[in-house]
C-alpha cells in the first residue's frame, strides 16, 4: 500500500517530526520494505542479477546494530498479494513498471531500480540465521504491523507511507532517517543509539488543525491503492484559491477537513468537493471505493502476537473469511516463512504475478525456463488439470496466460522423487557434492537443458567457479581463517561497473535464477527432500551470514564467463588449489550425468480424480501432514 507523495509532502513539513536517539524498546520492523530498501539503498549490484553474499553481509551488520542498541526487533514480512483481488489493477500496475525499470537497467538508464530475485529468500534466511523474529503474513502485512506496534505501543520502522496514516501511539521511524551507520554514543561511552527521526500521528494533526479520525478519509480521496478518483474521471473542486502551487490536492485536501469532526460527516460532503454531474452511479462507485480504501486503515486485532509471544499460528477463526479455507498443515509454515507466499495467490484466486528481471527483453521471459516446475508446484497445491492464470512479459508488456497445473507419476511418499521428476534429473546427480550444494547443482542440470538459448562451456564454468567462490567465502568467515590465494585472486575479479552489461549473458543467468528460485519453492513444499543451505553456528551470529546467500554473485560471475571466453582455464583461476579444483570438478561431473528421460506426465484426468490424488499425497504421513517432523 501506499499514498502517492505523502512521503514528500511531509518531509516539506519538518514540525511532523521529531529528532530522537532510539535505543533499549522493542521495534516492529515492515520487513517487505526493510529487505527492498538494504538492497537498493546500498548500490549493490541489481543488472548482473544481484551480489547476494554482500547483501547477507549488510544484513547481518544492521541487526547486529540494533542488538548493541539494545532494541529488540520484530520482523513482519508481507504475504498473499490480496485475498479480496479488489486491487489486482493496481498490482498489474506495479509489475508493468517493474518490466519497465528492469528494461531500464537492460539498456543501461541510471534510476532505473530492481531487486534481485531470490532477495526475499536471502533476507528470511539470514533472519532465521540470526534468530530474529519474524513473521510471514497470509496477506499484506500493514495492518498486522500497526496493530501489533499499538498492542505494545512501540513505534514501526519503516519507508511505506501509509503508516503516516495508522494512528499508532508508538509512532513512525521512516527508514530514510535511520541513521543505523551513524551511531551515537552516550557520555560514559556505554550506550549506543540510533539517530532517527520520530513521526506521530498527534504532531501531523496539530500542525493542520485536524481530527485524527479524518487521516483515514485524508488518504482515502489523496489515493491509495483501493482508490484514485483522478482515475476514475472526478476532480477537486476547491473553493480556497491558497490551495494552488505544489502538493495542492493533499493541502487542499486537509483545508478542507478542517471543517468536519468525523469521517462519516466529511465522507457525506465528499459529492460537493468531487461532483460530477448527475452520475449517480458513478458517484456511489467513487463512494464505495473511498470508503475501502478508509478501511485499510482501521486497527483490529492482530493475529501474530501469540506467534511471536508462544510460537503458535494464527487461529483461522480470527482470519479474513476468506483466508480460512487455507489447509490446517500450510498455517504454521506460512507463518514462520518456510513456504513460499504466492501458494496464497495461488491457492485462493490461481493467478500468480511473474518477478521481472534484467534480461533481453526481445527473447521470452527467463521465467518460462522454470515454468515445468512451477506447474508441479500448482499440480501439488490444487491437484492435476487445474489451471493459473500467470502474469510474466511478453517482449516489454506484462501478459497473462493460462498454466495448467501437472502431477509427477511418482508416488506421494516419495518427495525427493517428486522434487527429481519436476526437474528431470536423476537422485544419483548430487551424489558426491557438499548437501547443500545439492539442490543447486539439480537446478543447473535443468538449467542446461532447458534454457533458451542453451547455455555454452563458459557460462556453466562461471556459474560453477561462482559456487566455489561462495563455498570458500563461507568456510573462511565461519572458520574465522584468513582467506587463501584462491579466494583473494576470485575476489579481486569483482570489479562493479568495469565492464558494460553482456544481456546474453544477463539473460542466461536470470533463467538460472528463475529456476532456483521454483526450486526452492518447490522444495519448502514438499518439506525439503533435499537440504536448504542451513545456518551458521549460533558463535557466528551476527558475522556471517547462511550459505543460500552466497550461491550466486552476478558481479563475479559476468566477468569470470569474459576471461574464460578470453581462453583463461578454471584451473589457472583456482590456482590449482586441490580442495578448490575438486569441488569445482565434482560439481562439473554432477551437471553433466545424463539426464532422465523426459517425463511423460499424464494430460488428462477428471477434476474429481484429481482431487482424489491431491488429498492422497498432501495427507500421506511422510510427504504433508506431521510437519513437526520435517525441520
Amino acid at each position: 500500500m501506499g499514498v502517492p507523495g505523502l512521503n514528500g509532502f511531509i518531509e516539506d513539513n519538518r514540525k511532523c517530526f521529531k529528532e530522537v536517539q532510539f535505543k533499549n524498546s522493542k521495534l516492529i520492523i515492515d520487513g517487505s520494505n526493510l529487505y527492498h530498501s538494504l538492497y537498493l539503498n546500498s548500490h549493490l549490484d541489481q543488472s548482473r542479477g544481484g551480489d547476494y553474499d554482500a547483501y547477507g553481509d549488510l544484513i547481518c551488520a544492521f541487526f547486529k546494530v540494533l542488538r548493541e542498541c539494545g532494541i529488540e526487533p520484530y520482523v513482519i514480512i508481507d504475504g498473499g498479494s490480496d485475498y479480496t483481488d479488489n486491487k489486482f489493477e493496481t498490482l498489474q500496475k506495479r509489475a508493468q513498471s517493474k518490466i519497465d525499470k528492469a528494461h531500464g537497467l537492460s539498456v543501461g538508464l541510471q534510476g532505473s531500480n530492481v531487486i534481485p530475485t531470490i532477495s526475499k529468500t536471502v533476507f528470511k534466511q539470514v533472519l532465521s540465521s540470526l534468530n530474529v523474529s519474524f513473521a510471514q503474513c497470509l496477506c499484506e502485512a500493514d495492518q498486522e504491523i500497526a496493530s501489533l506496534a499499538e498492542t505494545w505501543k512501540c513505534p514501526v520502522l519503516s519507508n511505506d507511507s501509509d503508516f503516516f496514516v495508522f494512528d499508532i501511539q508508538g509512532g513512525y521511524l521512516p527508514m530514510t532517517h535511520f541513521k543505523w551507520q551513524e551511531l551515537s554514543v552516550d557520555r560514559g561511552g556505554s550506550q549506543k543509539s540510533i539517530p532517527c527521526k520520530h513521526y506521530t500521528t498527534t504532531m501531523f494533526c496539530s500542525e493542520f488543525s485536524i481530527n485524527r479520525q479524518l487521516l483515514p478519509i485524508f488518504a482515502a480521496l489523496a489515493g491509495n491503492d483501493y482508490v484514485n478518483l483522478q482515475d476514475m474521471g472526478f476532480n477537486f473542486r476547491w473553493k480556497d484559491s491558497s490551495t494552488m502551487g505544489y502538493n495542492r490536492k493533499k493541502s487542499g485536501l486537509l483545508n478542507w477537513l478542517k471543517h468536519f469532526q468525523t469521517a462519516q460527516e466529511a465522507l457525506k460532503s465528499v459529492p460537493e468537493l468531487i461532483g460530477h454531474g448527475n452520475n449517480q452511479r458513478q458517484m456511489a462507485t467513487a463512494l464505495q471505493a473511498i470508503s475501502l480504501g478508509m478501511e485499510e486503515y482501521t486497527l483490529t486485532p492482530g493475529t501474530l502476537e501469540r506467534l511471536f509471544n508462544h510460537g503458535v499460528a494464527p487461529d483461522r477463526r480470527v482470519l479474513p473469511k476468506p483466508l480460512r479455507v487455507l489447509p490446517d498443515w500450510t498455517m504454521q509454515p506460512l507463518v514462520n516463512g518456510r513456504l513460499p507466499t504466492k501458494m496464497v495467490d495461488v491457492m485462493l484466486q490461481k493467478k500468480a504475478i511473474q518477478i521481472a528481471q534484467v534480461e533481453n527483453p526481445s527473447l521470452p521471459s527467463g521465467n518460462i525456463t522454470s515454468r515445468p516446475i512451477r506447474q508441479v508446484l500448482y499440480g501439488l497445491l490444487l491437484g492435476r488439470g487445474a489451471v493459473v492464470e500467470e502474469y510474466d512479459r511478453e517482449r516489454q508488456i506484462l501478459t497473462g496466460s493460462l498454466v495448467k497445473a501437472v502431477l509427477p507419476r511418482a508416488p506421494g511418499p516419495v518427495r525427493l522423487q517428486v522434487f527429481s521428476e519436476a526437474l528431470e534429473v536423476s537422485q544419483s546427480t548430487w551424489s558426491g557434492v557438499p548437501p547443500h550444494l545439492g539442490l543447486p547443482v539439480a537446478v543447473t542440470c535443468y538449467w542446461l537443458r532447458c534454457a533458451q538459448p542453451r547455455p555454452d562451456k563458459p557460462l556453466l564454468q562461471a556459474l560453477l567457479l561462482g559456487l566455489v567462490y561462495g563455498e570458500l567465502c563461507r568456510r573462511s568467515k565461519s572458520q574465522g581463517a584468513e582467506e587463501g590465494p584462491v579466494l583473494r585472486g576470485l575476489r579481486g575479479r569483482i570489479q562493479p561497473g568495469a565492464r558494460g552489461l553482456d544481456l546474453g549473458v544477463a539473460h542466461t543467468f536470470s533463467q538460472w535464477q528463475s529456476c532456483l528460485r521454483e526450486s526452492l519453492d518447490l522444495n519448502q513444499l514438499l518439506c525439503f527432500p533435499l537440504p536448504e543451505p542451513q545456518c551458521p553456528s549460533s558463535n557466528t551470529a551476527y558475522v556471517v551470514s547462511p550459505p543460500l546467500s552466497r550461491l550466486y554473485r552476478g558481479t563475479l560471475v559476468h566477468q569470470l564467463v569474459a576471461k574464460l571466453r578470453a581462453e583463461v582455464t578454471p584451473d589457472s583461476l583456482l590456482m590449482e588449489d586441490s580442495s578448490s579444483v575438486e569441488l569445482y570438478r565434482t560439481m562439473l561431473d554432477a551437471v553433466h550425468v545424463y539426464p532422465l528421460e523426459i517425463i511423460q506426465f499424464v494430460e488428462v484426468m477428471s477434476k474429481e480424480g484429481g482431487n482424489r490424488e491431491k488429498r492422497q499425497m498432501l495427507n500421506d504421513s511422510s510427504a504433508f501432514s506431521g510437519r513437526a517432523k520435517c525441520k
